[in-house]
């Protein structure tokens, strides 16, 4: 049976037509006695986060076959993460949008600003000019624990500031961007989600949000996924500080290919496959390297490649500029090449 994988955002305007839902005061300490532990954590957390999370809503055009031009609407979530109105969100909520605006909790709107968009790990960052605003606590998601509590906000099919719960079902997924890269260390949960929940926190019992809910598996249930929020503070102090987050590409295109145990027994590779080079572009790094297309890269830096993932993960941000060593088996013979890797543009292509 075929699955998909479901980016979590709204395309209709239901989003932007709800009106704004006031959350319940913070129960009385009588009250908090009569609920179970599990229901307080849920309540407190709900009660600290939800004034922080926002109703996105965005408005674009597409073209379509013939290429006329049509308006198009949609929608997600996000949350407040600085007092003075940063937003984390979706990329793939926001992306090619020609106008954003957001609503909080208290009814009151504004158009949001699009500080930077990195659709490798389809994340966001927006900004609001508001006084007042509130913020949520970000945690640590290097400390979770399978089996613990998480609690997802956002606005479900246009729902505002729907809660759902679950726990912290698996670590280390990894989920494939638009843009064809991989992310990494994606925290698997079974607190609901649906789309327009695209953006919005996933947070733990203390009200500290631990990821940004992204996509379900369908026809799956309790099969949701979430950025991890230590992947999201990395990417968004970049986004704030350049607009952009910088990653290295060489400028080749290819596909992973299993290595012949002869060729990998008698180079004594710690690999047994790699990357082969379909396509090389002009002027590109790679072309500058001399690498080849039938050429099949086995390593990059000094690490093993056994495909295109593991490429990804080698072109950092620090890779830009610098001359490494990259292995590739060419007619059976191991070459040796040095390659420096340029900058990597924005798109949502495979670079």
């Amino acid at each position: 049976m075929n699955t998909t994988l479901e980016r979590l955002s709204d395309n209709d305007s239901l989003a932007a037509t709800t009106p704004p839902i006031t959350a319940s005061p913070i129960a009385p300490a009588d009250d908090l006695d009569l609920l179970d532990a599990y229901s307080q954590a849920v309540v407190t957390a709900a009660d600290r986060v939800s004034p922080a999370v926002v109703a996105v809503s965005v408005t674009g055009t597409v073209r379509d076959a013939r290429g006329r031009s049509h308006p198009q609407s949609g929608g997600g979530s996000g949350f407040i993460f600085t007092p003075d109105g940063f937003v984390l969100t979706n990329s793939h909520v926001v992306h090619d949008a020609d106008r954003i605006e957001v609503a909080l909790q208290d009814g009151r709107r504004a158009t949001a600003d699009l500080v930077g968009d990195d659709p490798h790990t389809d994340l966001a960052v927006l900004r609001i000019h508001l006084n007042d605003l509130p913020s949520v606590q970000l945690g640590d998601s290097q400390s979770l624990r399978v089996g613990q509590l998480a609690i997802a906000i956002g606005n479900p099919y246009g729902f505002a500031y729907t809660v759902t719960s679950g726990v912290i079902s698996a670590f280390g997924r990894t989920m494939r961007a638009k843009s064809g890269r991989l992310i990494d260390n994606i925290i698997q949960t079974d607190a609901a989600l649906n789309p327009g929940n695209s953006g919005g926190p996933l947070v733990n019992s203390r009200g500290q949000v631990i990821g940004v809910n992204t996509a379900v598996i369908l026809p799956a249930q309790g099969i949701c996924f979430a950025v991890p929020i230590n992947t999201a503070k990395l990417v968004a102090s970049q986004l704030i500080r350049e607009g952009r987050v910088l990653r290295a590409h060489l400028g080749a295109g290819g596909q992973n290919v299993p290595l012949h145990r002869r060729v990998v027994r008698f180079h004594r590779l710690p690999v047994e496959s790699g990357l082969l080079i379909i396509a090389v572009e002009p002027s590109s790094p790679a072309e500058r390297a001399g690498i080849q297309p039938g050429d099949v890269v086995v390593s990059f830096a000094g690490q093993p490649v056994t495909g295109i993932d593991d490429l990804h993960k080698h072109l950092t941000g620090d890779q830009v500029g610098v001359s490494s060593p990259l292995e590739v088996i060419r007619n059976n013979e191991l070459i040796a090449l040095r390659v420096t890797p340029g900058e990597a543009p924005i798109s949502y292509e495979r670079n």
